[in-house]
């Protein structure tokens, strides 16, 4: 298993697929300080590109994107996985939802470099409390809306 689950929050923009749109939005979002844990473009329809932002802060994400005029998705929840990399390293998180009965819906693994691994995991909204319990991640909370990085719960918080 992974050594750390954590909650992820994930929202969306619909932007142009045109060379820099991308990189205006990013820097919009750099301006105003906004961390983000994971970034996907992706095509959306024939002319346009879905960008997904992962922040850290959904607060600021979505104070910036107020401020820059940008509209936001609802949000999306799944899982931000970490670990030590070897062969087959999310065999086993996908095994344990299997197991548990658990599709996924999506998933992005790659290498984080000096031995480490990272992704993105997403499953069906109705199955978001039992894939928590079944990766371990059982402190299932709502992280509050706050500006400092770091600040989201994770089930691997001392309490």
């Amino acid at each position: 298993m992974p050594e750390q689950i954590r909650r992820i929050d994930d929202f969306y923009l619909t932007v142009s697929d045109e060379p820099g749109e991308a990189a205006r939005v990013l820097a919009a979002l750099q301006a105003a300080g906004v961390n983000l844990l994971g970034i996907s473009v992706l095509p959306h329809g024939a002319r346009n590109s879905q960008l997904d932002l992962i922040p850290e802060d959904i607060g600021a994400l979505r104070r910036a994107a107020k401020a820059a005029g940008l509209k936001l998705s609802r949000m999306q929840t799944g899982f931000l996985i970490q670990g030590e990399d070897r062969p087959g390293a999310v065999t086993d998180t996908a095994a344990t939802l299997a197991e548990a009965n658990i599709a996924i819906t999506s998933v992005q693994v790659f290498c984080a470099g000096s031995g480490r691994y990272g992704g993105m995991l997403w499953v069906g909204s109705p199955d978001l409390r039992r894939a928590a319990r079944a990766l371990g991640a059982t402190s299932w909370q709502k992280p509050k809306l706050v500006s400092k990085p770091g600040a989201y719960p994770s089930p691997f918080d001392e309490t």
